[in-house]
């Protein structure tokens, strides 16, 4: 059991019955009411949850997950295959899990896969990934001296905005945080 005044960014709970991730704590001081303001991320459907934690004597079930790494290797529609680099074990994940992730995943990339006891519950993808812009529109001459920004398509089909000197079929580095264009490859 962990005590509300002892939680930290990354710490996992049982929150609710929902297996949550502290993103980020503030502790609060208002009309002499302490309390702790929680922002957390639900691990099993990646919803956020906002809520203030009232109470020091308030405590939760500390939760540990296992990291494993493990590469992917395909998606089968409604699946997305990893291969434990260890043990040639496969497991599946469900696409709903890898909502944001799928936008990034490449074949032969190594991925941490996080394991709550049997449950497989998502992925940590690397800060950056390289990728091919499978589609954008041409630079104008004379465009590549501002700061402008088009719309590029990433394999994946993910929209991210690029400078505008940069080609169809170039490869840059994108933030898998944000999912901005980081630089060229």
């Amino acid at each position: 059991m962990i005590n509300v005044n002892d939680l930290k960014n990354g710490t996992i709970i049982e929150y609710d019955g929902k297996l949550c991730q502290i993103i980020e704590f503030m502790h609060v001081l208002q009309n002499k009411v302490a309390f702790v303001r929680v922002k957390m991320k639900d691990l099993r459907t990646g919803a956020r949850i906002e809520t203030a934690l009232k109470g020091s004597d308030q405590k939760f079930k500390q939760c540990f997950v296992d990291h494993r790494t493990m590469q992917y290797i395909f998606n089968s529609g409604d699946t997305y295959t990893f291969m434990d680099t260890e043990t040639y074990e496969q497991i599946e994940i469900p696409d709903c899990r890898l909502e944001w992730e799928k936008n990034f995943l490449q074949e032969g990339m190594n991925c941490d896969v996080i394991i709550y006891g049997e449950e497989v519950l998502t992925i940590s993808l690397p800060d950056k990934v390289e990728c091919v812009l499978a589609q954008c529109d041409p630079a104008v001459k004379g465009d590549t001296k501002t700061s402008a920004l088009k719309d590029a398509f990433l394999e994946s089909g993910f929209l991210v905005k690029v400078p505008m000197f940069i080609e169809q079929g170039e490869r840059i580095i994108v933030s898998t945080k944000t999912g901005e264009y980081a630089g060229r490859a």
